[in-house]
């Protein structure tokens, strides 16, 4: 299986955070897994809001991402139009588009938001 990083569970890996639960870390520190700049965006959004603790640069947060060796999961035509069918359960658009993403790619989510499992997708915490 691959997976998908929510993005607080992305954050929450890179800067080692205790909030990241033992088997979130374990998968992501030994299996395949993708972030999306859909994250990097909600990251900028937030630290412009001051919303998030983190201070580091998107630069910075890629740098890491790469160092990691996360691939980068693009966001596809396909995965667009997929939003247009989920269920009105999440109203947050990042993760709408990132749940549309991992459905399109077969991926499982690391996520600890409690909504996300209500969608047709795989999610891991």
């Amino acid at each position: 299986m691959k997976y998908l990083l929510d993005t607080h569970a992305l954050l929450w890996y890179l800067f080692d955070d205790k909030n990241l639960s033992s088997t979130a870390k374990e998968i992501i520190t030994n299996e395949f897994c993708y972030y999306s700049k859909i994250s990097l965006w909600e990251i900028a959004i937030k630290q412009t809001r001051k919303l998030l603790e983190y201070k580091q640069s998107i630069s910075e947060i890629i740098k890491a991402c790469k160092d990691e060796e996360f691939d980068e999961l693009f966001v596809s035509g396909n995965s667009l139009e997929l939003i247009k069918t989920l269920p009105d359960i999440h109203r947050d658009p990042f993760d709408r588009l990132l749940i549309a993403m991992s459905m399109e790619n077969n991926l499982a989510i690391i996520t600890k938001d409690s909504k996300i499992p209500l969608y047709n997708v795989k999610t891991i915490w």
